[in-house]
Formats: structure tokens, C-alpha cells, sequence
């Protein structure tokens, strides 16, 4: 379940770059893929609160406070710019960026609570930024000036995610981890949806019939059930093996952007992957011993 999750989920900058092929723009295509995925997670949100025979506590207002504040950063604002950023740099470099994530939690407890930072936890963010800027070199070489748009755009995405994962613990612990992933989701699925409405007259919703089934794709099976099948897996085998296994995700998204999309795979991109991966173990590693 986890490696099945974590490919599932690294799949989705795959099905967004052949999307990109049809000639359509970043707030139609996320809007279709929110547009599909909010019936999956209104069903989330009531299994959640109904599962069981035994109604949840209804949600105060301060827990709707935080539930949308949530899903704007975490859900709605880095999917946009994750989504933005797919535009302009490969698959690959998105999914070696936002990997990174765990690094850029710990950034954040330290401005925010103050945490310390060991040893082991900075030997492991220096190899994996080393990493990340060894890829980046690498297609701004191939591609261009606009991978560094690209690029900040994903980074910027991971750091809402990062602020998501940062203040999402005390909800989590109140409303549960299903129900908060459900509302939080539903509620960026309607921000992506008022989006287009407000940038984008109605014509722009005729779109290619490829787009459509992709984002069919992109909303069941690297949306809804990713998050499914994690959640499953750390029920059974608890969340440090849940996040080791999904070190399978970088990897799986390289081999399939060469084999469905024909993106480059050169010995600095394979060096590069390579430092992202370690460094991570070891920022985990030590990150676990503390």
C-alpha cells in the first residue's frame, strides 16, 4: 500500500505534463482535476464523521477557521503552484523539489518554535539541497531561463505544504486525520473551482477530451487514492516505514518521465537524484534518533 501510494502520487506531474500537451493553462486544469476529486472527498469527510454508527463532534467555529486556512495553504495554494511550476521544468526536478519537504518542516519549527537543528539533520538538508541544485543546473542547461521560474514556483508550492504540515498537528488531533485531509481538500477544491470563475470566462471550459480524462486520472487515482492507501499503510506498518518506502516516489516519477513523457536522463541528473535520496535518509535517520 505504501509503495503502490507513494507511485500513485508521484504519478500525478506525469498525467499534468501530458495534460500541458493540449494546449490548455494551469487554472483550467486544476480546476477540472478539484472539480472531480470534491465528490471523492465530501465521501471522505462523511465517512469520517459517521463511520462507525457514531456522529463526530460538529466543528467549532475556530476549528473552520484553521480547517480553511488549511486548505488554502496546503491544498489550494501549493497545488496551484505546484501546477504553474509543471509548465516550465520537468517532472523529475518537481518531484526531487518537493521531496525536500521534511527539511523545509524543520526550517519552519525553527523560526516558528524555535526547534534545534542537529548535527545529522544539517549534514542531510546540505546533501539534498546539493542534489536538488546539481538536477537544477543540469535542465537550466537543456531548457533555459524559465526552469528558474519553474522551479521557485514548485519550491514555493512545497513551503505551503510545509506550513500545512506545520499547523495541521493540533487539528489532526481534534477532528481526526481522515476528516481533516476531506475537509480541507473540499475546501480547496472550491477555491480552484471559484477560481476559474473569476479568471476565466465559461469558454474556457471546452477543453480537449484528453484533458478530461486525464484529469479523471489525475483526481482518482494521484489524488484521492494515494492519500487512501497511505493512511492504510501506517495503520499496518507505522509511519517511519510508510515514509521510507515512499522514497520509491522520486524514482518512479524519473522512469516515467523518460518512458512516457522522453525527458532527458543524464549522468548529473542520476548523481543529483542519487545526494536528494541520501540526504534525506540521513536527515530522516537523525530526525528519528531525536
Amino acid at each position: 500500500m505504501a509503495g503502490l501510494g507513494a507511485i500513485a502520487f508521484s504519478a500525478k506531474a506525469i498525467i499534468v505534463k501530458l495534460a500541458y500537451r493540449w494546449e490548455v493553462d494551469a487554472v483550467t486544469l486544476i480546476m477540472y482535476r478539484m472539480l472531480f476529486a470534491l465528490p471523492i472527498f465530501l465521501l471522505m469527510v462523511w465517512w469520517a464523521t459517521y463511520r462507525q454508527g457514531e456522529r463526530k463532534p460538529p466543528l467549532t467555529r475556530r476549528d473552520w477557521l484553521g480547517v480553511a486556512g488549511l486548505g488554502f495553504s496546503g491544498y489550494y495554494l501549493a497545488s496551484f503552484l505546484d501546477f504553474a511550476g509543471l509548465q516550465y521544468i520537468s517532472a523529475s526536478l518537481e518531484r526531487l523539489i518537493l521531496y525536500l519537504n521534511p527539511t523545509m518542516v524543520l526550517v519552519l519549527g525553527v523560526l516558528l518554535y524555535r526547534r534545534r537543528v542537529s548535527s545529522g539533520q544539517a549534514m542531510g538538508m546540505g546533501i539534498s539541497y546539493a542534489g536538488v541544485l546539481l538536477v537544477f543546473g543540469s535542465e537550466v542547461r537543456l531548457e533555459g531561463g524559465d526552469v528558474a521560474l519553474g522551479a521557485l514556483l514548485v519550491f514555493m508550492s512545497a513551503i505551503c505544504y510545509a506550513l500545512y504540515l506545520s499547523y495541521s498537528g493540533e487539528l489532526v488531533q481534534r477532528l481526526g486525520a481522515l476528516r481533516l485531509v476531506g475537509l480541507a481538500t473540499s475546501v480547496a477544491c472550491v477555491l480552484c473551482l471559484l477560481q476559474f470563475a473569476v479568471l476565466k470566462p465559461m469558454s474556457a471550459a471546452v477543453v480537449a477530451l484528453p484533458v478530461i480524462w486525464l484529469s479523471v486520472l489525475n483526481a482518482t487515482l494521484c489524488t484521492a487514492l494515494p492519500v487512501l492507501l497511505v493512511m492504510m499503510a501506517v495503520e499496518r506498518i507505522g509511519a517511519s516505514a510508510t515514509a521510507q518506502i515512499g522514497m520509491i516516489g522520486p524514482l518512479s516519477t524519473i522512469l516515467m518521465g523518460v518512458l512516457i513523457l522522453g525527458e532527458p536522463f543524464t549522468v548529473l541528473i542520476a548523481v543529483g537524484t542519487v545526494l536528494v535520496m541520501l540526504g534525506i535518509f540521513v536527515f530522516s535517520r537523525a530526525q528519528g534518533r531525536r
